[in-house]
This record gives C-alpha cells, structure tokens and sequence, in this order.
C-alpha cells in the first residue's frame, strides 16, 4: 500500500511531469503543404523501348531496300576549310598552262579523275604559283563519234588544287586543249558532216567521168556508137542523184574520234575565286 502511494506523488510532482514541443510541427505546417507536395515534384522522362526504336529505324519489310552504291556520284573531295579573312586570294580568271597526266578519249567513262601538271608559274599579288602545281579534274561528260555527224566529246571540270602541300577545292574549266580554242568547255573530234556530203558530191562526180570514158570507148567502135550515149546519161542520173541527195546520205556519216595522249596541252581557267590559307 505504501508503494502505490510513493508511486502516484512520484507522478504528480512537477519536476518529473514533461510536456511535447510542438512548435516546429507548426512551423512546418505554415510553409509546405503535405498534400501538394506530390504535384510539385518534376515529371520523370519519358522512356521509349530500345526494340521500338531499332525498328523503327529500319525500313517495312514489304517494301524494296534499293542499292545505290553503283549510280555515278560527283567525285569532289573534301578539302579543309579556309578562313578568307586573313587568306590570300587567287583571283577568279586566272588561266594555268598545264599539261595532262594521263592518256584521255571520248570513250573515257564519265567520274573519272585524273590531274594535270601545271608547266610555268603565275604571278598573283603576295604568291608565286610554282610550276608543277597539280590540278585534280574529273570527267563529267564523254561520247564517242555520233552518226549526225558529231564527233567525239570529253567535257573536263576541275575540282581542285595543290599548291605547296595545301590542297585546296577550285572550280575551272578547259579553254584551249593542243592550242585550240575550247567553248562551253567541250572538247570535240572533228564535225564531219560536211565531209561526208562533199565525198558523196565527189563519188557521184567519179561515177560520172566513168561513164563517159565508157562512152568514149563505145563511140570509137563502129558497132558501139549507136549505144555510147547511155553511158554518158546513165551517168549523169547518178550524178545528180548524188548531187541533190548527199544532205540527207551524209546524216549517217560519223564524226571523227577525239584521243588525248598524255601530256597534251592544256589551259586551264578559274571560274571562282581559289583561297590559299
């Protein structure tokens, strides 16, 4: 009895009750609120399944995946970039006397590259553009002899420059191949068109003079005279069916073949503006 007694004033005495401090709770409660502190926080990313992904990229099934791996591709490089502000300029123009590398022909294929060799220098303002620079060309366009009469065609572009170790990207034409002109930078075998209706005049003229030998040689026989006139006019009908039709015979006269040997002649022009760095 005694203990529970002890026991209860133990309790009921001050310096052994205590009391919570619930002002932080408060506090808390003021600055943030528990229920939208859900719809504060930040989306996550949103994921797409790598199978997803890897098939998309490919091409449906049922359709064709077409190679192009063989279709002509214009055969330029890749040359580094050039600041032009501090760059000395090459002026647009500027023409190279150079010779070729390689044997070329109107049956060369077209996106064949190969590279002429520059023969004397050229003077710019602040270079001096050595002889034996080397210029890269491309095919871009090439026939043989055409039966209208058109001969062979090799149409040259240059694409590039070496000068000193830099390698620079240019754009030229071909203005004299063997120190003939060369206009819209098409390099042609002979036209022979006009040959041909010539050599038809003079095969109808040949015929012709035949003939009247014939008739020379009938008119000395006595038994032949009567018929020495038909030769004569025999050959006349040829002659001017000849005559009046080699414009239409000689359409299927062919042109002449164009060979470049190696080491043939050229000049080369700028179109654009060259920066060396």
């Amino acid at each position: 009895m005694h203990k529970i007694i002890l026991t209860i004033l133990l309790i009921s005495m001050p310096v052994m009750a205590f009391e919570l401090d619930t002002s932080v709770d408060e506090e808390i409660r003021k600055n943030y609120n528990p229920s939208a502190l859900e719809n504060s926080l930040p989306a996550l990313p949103k994921t797409t399944p790598t199978q997803t992904q890897s098939t998309q990229s490919l091409p449906p099934k049922n359709l064709p995946v077409i190679d192009n791996s063989n279709k002509l591709k214009s055969v330029v490089k890749n040359y580094a970039p050039i600041d032009k502000s501090t760059a000395i300029r090459i002026k647009k123009g500027t023409k190279f006397k150079v010779k070729s590398n390689s044997y070329l022909a109107d049956t060369t294929r077209v996106g064949t590259t190969f590279r002429f060799t520059t023969t004397a220098p050229v003077y710019q303002r602040y270079i001096t553009i050595p002889a034996g620079t080397t210029f890269d060309a491309l095919v871009t366009d090439s026939h043989p002899p055409q039966i209208t009469g058109n001969g062979g065609l090799l149409e040259i572009q240059v694409t590039g420059v070496h000068i000193n170790g830099n390698s620079l990207g240019a754009s030229g034409k071909i203005t004299k191949a063997n120190y003939k002109k060369i206009f819209f930078n098409n390099i042609k075998g002979k036209r022979q068109y006009w040959k041909g209706v010539a050599n038809q005049v003079n095969k109808g003229q040949k015929f012709y003079q035949k003939t009247r030998n014939a008739s020379a040689k009938l008119s000395n026989n006595p038994f032949g005279v009567i018929l020495s006139p038909l030769p004569t006019i025999f050959g006349t009908g040829v002659y001017v069916v000849n005559l009046i039709g080699s414009p239409i015979f000689s359409i299927a006269t062919k042109g002449s073949k164009l060979t470049i040997p190696s080491g043939a002649e050229f000049e080369i022009k700028l179109k654009e503006d060259v920066y060396l760095q």
